[in-house]
């Protein structure tokens, strides 16, 4: 796999090692390794790993850190909280910024009008409007639930 992101990774991986920060390799390995199993799964099907592919990973692995987490502030264990947190900022520093709330807000109402959708039997043509327009900065798991609350609200 070679794509932009998968360089800056590796080459940031590598400075990191030079550098002698342990944490950060480690936290970069893990990266990696997500990444390594995208490459495999790829030549499984035959098929190119794409930058949508590595964002969608990467924000898959963001949000399995976010529920650790919470999960070890729930526990009393703040120190394993404290190193979920640091592997998150990690991973969002290799995403395109998010698109804001009001933004989001904003759009999905654009969007819902432009497809006409007029139930939750559409919000797969919203959610597919908005990731065209978005691209990697839309975290699916954020907008979901708004076009949802928006597709099932009266009129």
């Amino acid at each position: 796999m070679t794509t932009p992101l998968h360089t800056r990774i590796m080459d940031d991986l590598k400075a990191a090692m030079k550098a002698g920060d342990k944490e950060a390799v480690a936290r970069l390995r893990g990266i990696t390794a997500k990444l390594k199993d995208l490459d495999v799964e790829a030549r499984a099907r035959q098929a190119e790993v794409k930058e949508g592919d590595v964002h969608a990973a990467l924000r898959s692995m963001i949000k399995s850190r976010t529920e650790s987490a919470a999960l070890y502030h729930k526990g009393g264990r703040p120190e394993l909280a404290e190193k979920e947190e640091a592997e998150i900022s990690t991973i969002k520093h290799y995403l395109p910024p998010e698109v804001d709330q009001a933004t989001l807000e904003k759009a999905i109402g654009e969007t819902i009008a432009s497809t006409e959708a007029a139930g939750l039997k559409d919000m797969g043509r919203v959610m597919a409007a908005l990731k065209e327009r978005f691209g990697a900065a839309l975290d699916a798991g954020k907008a979901g639930p708004l076009v949802k609350a928006r597709l099932t609200q009266p009129n």
